[in-house]
């Protein structure tokens, strides 16, 4: 696995800036400020370190598609933290000055079995799929006294190369929400077909805007959606358009390193 150097720390930096350049272009050519959308940096692709080096360069929220690989980037950043405390991390030579821990979302399937050394590490869910996987996560939110924030995945096409619920289970689940105390319901994930064409993927993302629009109308009182993880390195411009809130970018980020 590439080891992370200062070469590939100026390379994220650059990486960076230039995704989050393209990020403003397309919500200025979509008429929505810049503020209204972030980038969540996947680092499934990479070690630890090199996605310490990707937070370090600006990037705020990380995200992992499995949990175990979740679990060693949070505890090498945890690592991190600690030395940051130390009297070296004071120094204003040390080149720590300024340092921020980047918050982590999955993006994958969260499997029942692992949730529980899982969600602290998490401030959102991305995948949640299933009602027997809601029940696990509001009991763990209940017996920890907090509500774990999550997006229910949709599928809006049934699309069988896609992952996520069928509509009928979205309303099914948003129908039992009061009775899930330790969840909070953020919104909607979803991923455009793997074969649709900019203008197909547009369309699919505009159904799940439409369909979060619908949702909020009809459960207003009982969840509040204001989030849309839509769009990924090759389709985030059209996610854009159709209102994501949330952008899922890794290729973009790893150019020129992997």
């Amino acid at each position: 696995m590439l080891e992370a150097s200062d070469k590939t720390a100026e390379r994220l930096r650059d990486n960076w800036q230039s995704v989050t350049g393209e990020i403003f272009e397309a919500c200025h050519a979509a008429g929505r400020e810049a503020g209204e959308v972030q980038i969540v940096g996947v680092s499934k692709y990479v070690g630890p370190e090199l996605a310490w080096q990707l937070g370090q360069a600006g990037c705020e929220i990380l995200a992992e598609n499995r949990p175990q690989l979740l679990w060693d980037k949070a505890e090498y950043f945890a690592q991190q933290a600690v030395e940051m405390d130390s009297p070296l991390a004071s120094d204003t030579h040390s080149g720590r000055e300024g340092t921020s821990i980047p918050q982590w979302h999955l993006i994958g399937h969260l499997q029942r079995n692992k949730l529980r050394r899982t969600l602290p590490l998490i401030s959102l869910l991305h995948s949640l799929d299933s009602p027997r996987l809601a029940e696990a996560i509001s009991a763990d939110g209940e017996s920890q006294n907090t509500k774990h924030c999550v997006l229910l995945e949709v599928n809006v096409t049934q699309d069988a190369s896609k992952t996520g619920m069928a509509i009928e289970a979205v309303r099914r689940l948003l129908d039992r929400a009061d009775e899930l105390p330790g969840l909070e319901i953020r919104g909607l994930m979803a991923m455009s077909s793997l074969q649709a064409s900019p203008e197909g993927a547009r369309r699919e993302f505009e159904q799940v805007r439409e369909l979060r629009d619908q949702l909020q109308r009809e459960y207003a009182g009982h969840v509040n959606l204001p989030e849309l993880s839509m769009g990924m390195s090759g389709d985030f411009r059209e996610a854009i358009a159709a209102g994501a809130t949330l952008v899922r970018i890794g290729t973009k980020l790893w150019q020129g390193i992997l």
